[in-house]
């Protein structure tokens, strides 16, 4: 896989000795079990796949080739580039400005833009009206544009989908950014709806068996679906893509529901269903599936690093809460002096701090740890470097780093 260019800050040569030894001892990427850091007093069970996705790289690298080839020009963002504070932090310090807030809210008026500016479409992608907006002002949003390249692919597949006269159903959070380009990319060629969880996938079956009736479509799903869509019409023959920080097993849990009660009242026409297993993001599949093999070990709690607002992040937190104590931070400034951490409740969207969340005296403490995609490895390396702080005796991270190299 290509290799990118990003700012060292963002590398961690722990992680790095780590992800190096995986790599070459299973090469076909078939073992998903953790990798086990023995400190003495405390081990850290780190997930196989965690971090900078293909994507994500792509996305850094692309900016700060930006920044160095527009020395003294203005250049915007058209809103935070991937959901990770330090990155976009540091992309601000560089004298980016964000045109939008991560809803769409506007930040910086369009009227301030000038052909001289330059403006950096994030890795989420963008609506075709905001593509054709910046174009009215002078800006060819291609030049440096971000967009991850697997959610490309999902819109690919389907405006292909939509030629062959499919009705396309988006799993995804109707206010994220990736799922706003989505929806706008996918109702310019074909009917469309987004639909946000398994609920709401039982709901739209009402439609496609006809116990519900298209007023009560219209209310339910209002802002959500095309100009024109008719459910007694457009639900007939469909298939499911996906907002690719979703939870695969979800998407895929959905698409097998709706296409179960499509053919049911299609008659067994399978023809009416799109097969589109192959819109799941390689990276978010990995990431899920590590934390999975990671959840099978024995641990007295877990740290998932990364943005409040990732979604990605949020679901690998999702899946761990559902075994042990879980605790969602941005970095290591989150965990006090006092055994204390500050954690985030990605249902609510408050902040929590819980007091004394382990005990250095119960030996061995075992610590599962993850991130998100868009989490530097550095932030991970520095939470290990925080937590290793309370445990006297422990080897150093320094000794363990010369105990993988050496391996």
């Amino acid at each position: 896989m290509k290799t990118f260019n990003v700012p060292f800050a963002y590398r961690s040569p722990l992680i790095t000795a780590i992800k190096n030894t995986r790599r070459v001892e299973d090469k076909l990427k078939k073992d998903f079990s953790p990798t086990v850091l023995d400190f003495g007093p405390v081990r850290f069970l780190l997930a196989r796949h965690f971090g900078f996705c293909y994507g994500v790289e792509n996305a850094i690298e692309i900016a700060y080739r930006c920044i160095d080839e527009n020395a003294g020009k203005r250049i915007f963002l058209l809103s935070e580039m991937i959901h990770n504070p330090q990155v976009n932090h540091d992309l601000q310090e560089k004298g980016i400005q964000f045109l939008q807030d991560t809803y769409g809210k506007q930040l910086i008026p369009f009227e301030e833009i000038t052909p001289e500016d330059v403006v950096i479409i994030p890795a989420f992608g963008t609506t075709v009206a905001l593509e054709k907006k910046l174009r009215s002002l002078g800006i060819e949003p291609a030049k440096y544009n971000t967009t991850c390249p697997f959610v490309e692919k999902v819109w690919n597949r389907g405006e292909a989908l939509g030629e062959k006269g499919y009705t396309l159903v988006i799993h995804g959070k109707p206010k994220h950014e990736e799922t706003r380009a989505t929806f706008s990319r996918t109702a310019a060629h074909s009917p469309a709806i987004v639909i946000s969880n398994m609920d709401e996938a039982i709901e739209l079956a009402s439609y496609v068996t006809g116990e519900k009736n298209k007023a009560e479509f219209n209310t339910r799903f209002e802002g959500r679906y095309s100009e024109g869509f008719d459910p007694e019409v457009h639900l007939r023959r469909f298939g499911v893509i996906n907002q690719t920080t979703q939870l695969a097993s979800d998407t895929q849990a959905i698409a097998d529901y709706l296409k179960g009660v499509l053919l049911s009242v299609t008659q067994t026409n399978a023809d009416a269903f799109a097969d589109t297993r192959d819109t799941l993001c390689y990276a978010t599949n990995d990431n899920q599936t590590a934390v999975q093999g990671m959840l099978e070990e024995k641990a007295d709690f877990a740290i998932v690093v990364g943005g409040y607002n990732s979604s990605n992040t949020s679901h690998l937190v999702e899946l761990c809460e559902e075994k042990l104590p879980t605790y969602f931070i941005s970095g290591p400034e989150k965990i006090g002096d006092e055994i204390s951490v500050e954690h985030y409740n990605w249902r609510t969207g408050n902040i929590h701090t819980t007091e004394n969340f382990f005990s250095p005296t119960d030996k061995p403490v075992t610590i599962m740890i993850t991130s998100g995609a868009s989490c530097p490895d550095a932030l991970v390396e520095q939470v290990i470097e925080r937590l290793l702080r309370f445990f006297h005796g422990a080897k150093t991270k320094e000794e363990m780093q010369a105990m993988l190299v050496l391996n």
